[in-house]
This record gives C-alpha cells, sequence and structure tokens, in this order.
C-alpha cells in the first residue's frame, strides 16, 4: 500500500481481496491524497469498501451505441457495419435501458431463449451474441467499464451447417428457361464463378481484364485484393455484355436504368423464375454452393476450390465433398493400378527366377 505521484496527481495502490488496485485522488495535494487513502483504508478494514466500476453509470443502449460509432464505424466493412445496426436493434430492444453491470448470464440465456421463440434462426442468434460479446470485451479492455463479460458463461445455438442444395444441371435448364436474358446472364455468371450476390450486383468494367481473362475483386472481409480466372462461358457472356454497354454506366450488370440494381429486385426476379421452374428449397446464395458441388464433384482439389471461392480456409469447404462420392473414384482407382503394378512385377521377377 501507500501513495505516489504520476505527473502532478497523486494515486494510491493497494491490495483488496487478492487484486492490486491502482486509483487516483484526482488531487495534487499530498495532505489531502493522504486524507482520501487513509478513508479508503479504513472502508476497507471494515468491510464497507467496494469498487466502483465505470459501467455502472452507462446502459447496455450507451455501450452499444458507442460501440457501433466507435468500433464498428471505424473497424468494419460497411456492410457489416449495417449487419451489426441491425442485430444491435433486437439486443437494445430488450437490454437498453438496463445498466451493464447488471446484466447477467441469466438475462442472455433468458433473451436466447425467447428470440427462438420469435422464430429467429440459431444463426441469428448467435450473430447477436457475437455481436454482444464484442461490445462488452471492447468495453473491458479498452473503455476500462468493468471486469466481466456476461455472455462468455452462455452456449450458443447449435447451427447445422451442411450445406444440402445445389442445382442440378436439369434445375439449371429449366431454370434458365423461364428466366428473363439479364437474370439468365447473372445465374450463369453466378454459377461459373461462385460470386456473392452483393460481388456481381457492384462489378464494375473495370475490374475486368479480358486479355488475361481474370476480375480483380477486393474482399471486404479482410480488405485483401484478389484476382481469379474466369472460363470460356463467363468470357462470352461479358463479351457479349460488353459490346451492348452502356455509356450512362460502369457497372456490368445495372438495372434498366443504369444504376445499380437493388437486391431485393434481384431475388424478387429470381424466386419468381424459381417457381415457374418448379425448383423448391433454393436460394440465390446456393448457386455459388452450386459452383463449389461441381468443382469438387468433377475432382477439383478443395485448396483450389477455395482459392476460387475465396473461403478462408480448406475446412469452410470440406462440407461440399460428399455431395456426390464417384467424384472419390479416381482417387480409390490409384489402388488398382498400384495392384496392377505390383503383380506385374510379381511375375516378371518369377519369370526371370524360372
Amino acid at each position: 500500500m501507500g501513495l505516489y505521484r504520476r505527473g502532478e496527481v497523486w494515486w494510491m495502490s493497494f491490495t483488496f481481496h487478492g487484486s492490486q488496485f491502482r486509483k487516483s485522488t484526482e488531487t495534487t495535494d499530498k495532505k489531502l491524497a493522504k486524507r482520501i487513502f487513509d478513508k479508503i483504508k479504513g472502508e476497507i478494514a471494515e468491510g464497507r469498501w467496494f469498487e466502483k466500476l465505470p459501467g455502472e453509470d452507462y446502459t447496455f443502449k450507451d455501450m452499444i451505441d458507442k460501440y457501433l460509432a466507435e468500433y464498428s464505424l471505424q473497424n468494419k466493412a460497411p456492410r457489416s457495419h449495417v449487419r451489426d445496426k441491425s442485430l444491435a436493434k433486437h439486443l437494445t430492444d430488450c437490454f437498453g435501458d438496463m445498466v451493464i453491470t447488471d446484466i447477467s448470464a441469466k438475462d442472455i440465456s433468458e433473451y436466447k431463449v425467447r428470440r427462438i421463440g420469435e422464430k429467429a434462426s440459431p444463426r441469428t442468434v448467435n450473430y447477436e451474441l457475437t455481436l454482444m460479446s464484442h461490445a462488452f470485451n471492447i468495453a473491458i479492455k479498452e473503455w476500462e467499464w468493468l471486469k466481466e463479460n456476461p455472455v462468455r458463461n452462455v452456449s450458443k445455438e447449435k447451427v447445422k451447417n451442411n450445406i444440402e442444395r445445389w442445382l442440378t444441371l436439369d434445375e439449371e435448364k429449366r431454370l434458365l428457361e423461364v428466366s428473363p436474358k439479364w437474370l439468365q446472364e447473372i445465374i450463369i455468371f453466378a454459377i461459373n464463378t461462385g460470386f456473392r450476390q452483393s460481388e456481381i450486383l457492384d462489378l464494375k468494367w473495370t475490374q475486368i481484364d479480358f486479355e488475361r481473362r481474370t476480375i480483380t475483386i477486393s474482399e471486404q472481409k479482410n480488405g485483401g485484393v484478389d484476382t481469379l480466372p474466369f472460363n470460356e462461358k463467363v468470357l462470352k457472356l461479358l463479351i457479349e455484355r460488353f459490346k451492348s454497354r452502356s455509356d450512362k454506366t460502369a457497372l456490368v450488370f445495372p438495372n434498366g436504368n443504369q444504376n445499380r440494381m437493388g437486391n431485393r429486385n434481384l431475388l424478387k426476379a429470381f424466386y419468381t423464375a424459381l417457381t415457374k421452374a418448379k425448383i423448391e428449397n433454393f436460394r440465390f446464395h446456393d448457386l455459388r454452393h452450386t459452383f463449389a458441388t461441381r468443382l469438387v464433384q468433377n475432382g477439383v482439389d478443395l485448396y483450389t476450390v477455395q482459392k476460387l471461392g475465396r473461403w478462408r480456409n480448406t475446412s469452410m469447404i470440406n462440407r461440399y465433398a460428399h455431395h456426390c462420392p464417384e467424384s472419390l473414384r479416381s482417387g480409390i482407382e490409384v489402388m488398382d493400378r498400384i495392384g496392377k503394378v505390383a503383380i506385374t512385377n510379381l511375375s516378371q521377377s518369377q519369370k526371370e527366377r524360372g
């Protein structure tokens, strides 16, 4: 225990319940600092001293608003920040007026049960808890508002992450037959590149190199830049669109007004076409799964699929490998070739000895 000075201000150093505390007396007067320190020591001796955390003065809404403005907005991609705001709304509706030091694991567990009862998907609930946990961690590590993260003691929901849906060749044929030409081109492009919906709608001609047959795309999640090859089918599609492009836009797939096509407008047309083609249980994002599944089915190694689809690691695409056991046949047939070679060598050896 003791007093010490930082600059002109006197600080206290003492141990309480095995933890070391260093607190400012907020005064430059040593005598006043000593009286403050003596008072704290007396309260400790009498069992009346409790550390007051700054978080006791802040509500959950205060914390989440600060997190969105100072961390999410400054450090995340625009789309991720928008998603954070959407996730935060459900959390704020429940915890907004609660003081953050009063929020317990029990409160969060009850929130999780309520959200599942409202038909929120396990994945969505997990996203909400992840955002909440990260906000608490920032409040602990960077703002020093509190010492414990209550979300840490709450289990996440189990999510079935196996992707079972991709477009068969027959379904693709039916879907293209009932789609308008502009939608046909987007579907063909998505199946053959594995691009995400936003990446397709945001794509500009400046990203395309016809000579090298590559597309350069910025990864919003990791801030990197990838240059990806495209196949003959995509080349023909892009050449056709390039010939009929408008000088009013730099977009490859604009709407009729030569502006960026709205996500909802694309999905409305896409789901209308699915209904006409009598294709069920299929999403636009499943075109990306179709891209990966077809590559794996035809013997492309997972590392190459990972790089073409820009997944973070091969573990994220292992789920596609089981879709077609026939794609493993070329691998197992190696054993037949090994056996034939062994038999041939054995026969040759026997002839030489004979």
